[in-house]
């Protein structure tokens, strides 16, 4: 992917998310937070670090 095709991308993805009405950006945030792992929260991303080098042992 070139430099200009990434830029490109970049830009429709943010002027879609701005085309959306606040309800629904609210609502999208909510729901990934709710997404999210505890895990993942409260220690970041080593929890998955360590489950990714663990299945790769096995």
């Amino acid at each position: 992917m070139s430099g200009n095709d990434y830029i490109k991308f970049v830009t429709e993805q943010v002027v879609s998310y701005l085309d959306l009405p606040v309800e629904e950006r609210k609502k999208r945030k909510s729901q990934q937070k709710e997404e999210t792992s505890i895990s993942n929260r409260w220690f970041g991303v080593l929890p998955f670090v360590l489950k990714s080098l663990r299945k790769k042992a096995e």
